[in-house]
């Protein structure tokens, strides 16, 4: 059962990617996972060198949009609700370790997969017992695998 959040977490992560999908030479300050927006740079650390905007009479440093509108399609729904305590666990973890400057994309790519897989074998250990309680109250053989 683990594999499937992970199958389920690689999905809505490459389908993530054309959002994503940016110019070299423009760098991003936020990555977008599905809806959710994650900032690489929380602490403005590494603020974007300033250029000469088109008109060249200020200078202009743009990271790119602060805001989308993406609606998350039926996939990201399905992962979220299926796995809701993981992604209130790693909501807390990443405002937690963004306040220290820990880029935000790491610290999500890095403690989502982590916490779906352990989420996905709780869920199935529970399945797994509520089965064998039923099977032992019905009186039924027992079955080793």
């Amino acid at each position: 059962m683990p594999i499937v959040g992970l199958v389920l977490f690689a999905a809505v992560t490459y389908r993530s990617m054309p959002v994503n999908h940016h110019e070299q030479d423009t760098p991003r300050k936020y990555y977008w996972w599905s809806s959710l927006r994650l900032d690489s740079d929380p602490l403005n650390k590494h603020p974007l060198p300033a250029k000469p905007c088109e008109n060249k009479k200020e200078n202009c440093a743009e990271w790119g949009p602060e805001h989308l509108n993406i609606r998350p399609g039926w996939l990201e729904r399905v992962l979220v609700l299926s796995a809701l305590p993981a992604f209130l666990a790693v909501a807390v973890i990443v405002a937690g370790m963004s306040k220290l400057g820990v880029d935000e994309v790491l610290t999500f790519m890095v403690s989502m997969p982590t916490l779906i897989f352990c989420w996905y074998y709780f869920v199935g250990w529970l399945i797994e017992r509520w089965t064998y309680r039923r099977q032992q109250a019905r009186g039924a053989p027992l079955k080793l695998t």
